[in-house]
């Protein structure tokens, strides 16, 4: 049984910075992918980044070279540092973990932050 509760979004003028932050209950995060998504009014759910037990990370193309994600796994969290936010990042951000090969348990979602940047 995991919970993850997001927090750290808000308003953000373009250009702006934020960091999000994902704190998860249980015993499985240090082992567990995480990721963000962010889901746009209108769109769907997209990736944003994702990084792996083992530190290696992934991001949408749209977000490279503004936004890291990192985590601290004796935290139980996981962040996504945004810099040189546009317009085009308002949305609701949401925070996932995906357990290991083998695991029982299924993909856990927290509850989304969201995010505005005005221009």
């Amino acid at each position: 049984q995991v919970q993850l509760v997001e927090s750290g979004g808000g308003l953000v003028q373009a250009g702006g910075s934020l960091r999000l932050s994902c704190v998860a209950s249980g015993s499985i995060f240090s082992i567990s992918a995480m990721g963000w998504y962010r889901q746009a009014p209108g769109k769907q759910r997209e990736l944003v980044a994702v990084i792996l037990g083992g530190g290696s990370t992934n991001y949408a193309d749209s977000v490279k070279g503004r936004f890291t994600i990192f985590r601290d796994n004796a935290k139980n969290t996981v962040y996504l540092q945004m810099n040189s936010m546009k317009p085009e990042d308002t949305g609701v951000y949401y925070c996932n973990l995906e357990p290991p090969p083998g695991s029982d348990d299924p993909d856990y979602w927290g509850q989304g932050t969201r995010v505005t940047v005005s221009t």
